[in-house]
């Protein structure tokens, strides 16, 4: 009689790997702290540069293998040079992708082997609050909507519940509907 060995990746994602990462967490809670940073600077006018190379966690500092660089401007229609996608914009796509990486390895541990995933996020937004032009408009997003079309060998309802435990996962979901504090501190000079 012969085993069929459940495949070490599924999705992009080695498997294993991923329940080793969730033991080492149950047996040391510690393990899971991190702090993520980008270290932002101006260019000109809009246009500013985000860095990312490190990280703390797993107890240490830790150093991604490559520094990325994001970076963000506004359209001309908004006094900007268009150099880069808007900061509301990178918010979207940073939920698009939280949303889509974590479906990405909950399929794998539900051995769901996905064809394709494709997302579209929306973002309403009324400048007047940004602008200062009226106090009855929130300077941020009144609404955000999230459409996702996923191909997979499962049936719809299981390709659904992958979206619907991604969103419960999501650290980026999380933050945008439940808020976190946020402290800014100014060295002038």
């Amino acid at each position: 009689m012969s085993t069929v060995a459940a495949p070490s990746h599924r999705n992009g994602v080695e498997v294993a790997r991923l329940f080793a990462t969730l033991d080492a967490v149950r047996a040391q809670p510690e393990a899971a702290r991190f702090r993520f940073a980008v270290d932002n600077r101006w260019i000109s006018g809009t246009h500013n540069q985000n860095q990312i190379s490190t990280f703390y966690g797993v107890g240490a500092e830790q150093h991604h293998e490559a520094t990325f660089t994001i970076e963000a401007d506004h359209p001309a229609v908004l006094v900007g040079g268009d150099a880069a996608p808007t900061p509301a914009e990178i918010l979207l796509a940073a939920l698009a992708s939280c949303l889509t990486s974590g479906l990405g390895n909950i399929a794998a541990v539900r051995k769901i082997s996905l064809e394709s995933v494709e997302s579209r996020v929306e973002g309403d937004i009324d400048l007047r609050g940004i602008l200062g032009l009226s106090g009855e408009v929130r300077n941020g997003f009144s609404q955000i909507r999230v459409s996702f079309k996923v191909r997979g060998d499962a049936p719809p309802e299981k390709l659904r519940a992958l979206v619907e435990q991604a969103v419960a996962r999501s650290a980026v979901y999380d933050v945008l509907t439940h808020g976190v504090p946020i402290s800014v501190d100014v060295a002038a000079g």
